[in-house]
């Protein structure tokens, strides 16, 4: 593995007016475009982009689906619309995509609307099963890093939740208890024993905050799925994550005994997933600000210098694969705030949600008047 892995992505979007209002268009949207499909409830939309592991080609990925809907959805008076969680929408009332799915009837039932929000999935593709169980660990005992520079939903119903993801604190994570994983055998039979017991209902029906994913779960798997991350709708921002992701999953290839938290942690692996789970629950009350508690010992650590750290260690491979430059955004988001940061603290000057909001969505259309990250306008 001395080459770039391939690289997909899941977006999910709210689509709405353009003072910010939610308005849901899933079904008539799927209807119509093709490369779209429906989230439970129609306020959200989803894309999926084909595997591609050149990060020059991956902007443009990214970029022409929300191009597609966006020109349907102005034929309506409507946009896309920024955030993970209903900004300024209903969060008493699920609006259903499909009356008649019964995944849907046990998701609405279940959950109501916790489970509506917007966020980004990213995937890794790695064939070989101990490489993809170790990486997991080690993604697992920092998602938490991934979250705080993504985090984009300090809003819910038009006011101020006190979280930088309201996201992550209301989305239901199933099952509640989730190990880190030794290996694959020990991940077959722990879904086996979580779909006889009901604890899942299906093999999609597991939501933390990484996992593994393939085209037959849990049998047959070939990615590694990042779920924690809120929607990013910078492109740039979300390719720098992403490939500090993947230099983190590369750092597991060429030195395991640094990286595996099973080998390298003074933690025992009930300790390393308690450990996580709560660094997942800070960095969504305050994401760059918060304090963590490192894998490698449990000491704590703020967010951002955590992050400082891990960009130093991985320079040099980093430099090696190409991908210095694809790593600058991230500077700026530890710099200077994530989306839910900058939010606030316009919101903390007498803005309302309302005008953060509309400000963000114009920000947002710009940025698909460009193609890919040397920025030629398009015609």
């Amino acid at each position: 593995m001395n080459q770039l892995l391939l690289k997909g992505f899941e977006v999910e979007l709210f689509t709405g007016s353009p003072n910010g209002q939610n308005v849901g268009v899933a079904v008539e949207v799927t209807r119509d475009l093709h490369d779209f499909v429906k989230e439970p409830d129609h306020r959200n939309i989803e894309y999926i982009t084909s595997p591609i592991k050149d990060y020059a080609l991956l902007s443009e990925a990214l970029l022409a689906p929300r191009r597609r809907l966006r020109e349907w959805l102005s034929l309506k008076n409507l946009t896309i619309l920024p955030g993970s969680t209903l900004s300024l929408g209903d969060s008493e009332r699920f609006e259903r995509s499909d009356p008649v799915n019964p995944y849907h009837d046990l998701i609405e039932a279940t959950y109501g609307t916790r489970v509506v929000t917007a966020s980004i999935h990213i995937n890794l593709g790695i064939e070989d099963l101990s490489v993809l169980f170790a990486a997991l660990r080690l993604v697992r005992c920092e998602a938490a890093l991934f979250l705080a520079l993504s985090a984009s939903s300090p809003f819910l119903n038009g006011l101020s939740t006190g979280m930088h993801s309201q996201r992550w604190v209301q989305f239901p994570l199933t099952p509640l208890n989730v190990p880190l994983f030794a290996n694959h055998g020990h991940y077959v039979s722990w879904v086996e024993e979580q779909l006889e017991t009901g604890n899942m209902t299906n093999e999609r029906h597991f939501w933390t905050s990484v996992r593994p994913n393939g085209p037959k779960r849990p049998y047959q798997l070939n990615r590694l799925e990042l779920r924690i991350c809120d929607l990013i709708t910078d492109t740039n921002v979300l390719l720098a994550v992403t490939a500090l992701l993947e230099l983190r999953v590369l750092s597991i290839v060429r030195s395991p005994n640094l990286n595996d938290p099973f080998l390298a942690s003074q933690l025992d692996k009930y300790e390393l997933a308690e450990l996580s789970n709560k660094n997942d629950v800070a960095a969504a009350e305050a994401s760059l600000n918060s304090t963590l508690h490192h894998w490698r010992d449990g000491s704590s650590i703020v967010c951002r210098e955590w992050l400082d750290q891990i960009l130093e260690e991985v320079t040099p491979l980093a430099v090696e694969m190409g991908l210095s430059d694809q790593l600058k955004p991230l500077y700026s988001v530890i710099t200077h705030g994530n989306q839910a940061m900058q939010w606030l603290e316009a919101y903390s000057t007498g803005q309302s949600v309302e005008a953060v909001l509309q400000k963000s969505i114009v920000a947002m259309q710009a940025e698909e008047t460009f193609t890919g990250r040397g920025g030629v306008m398009l015609g």
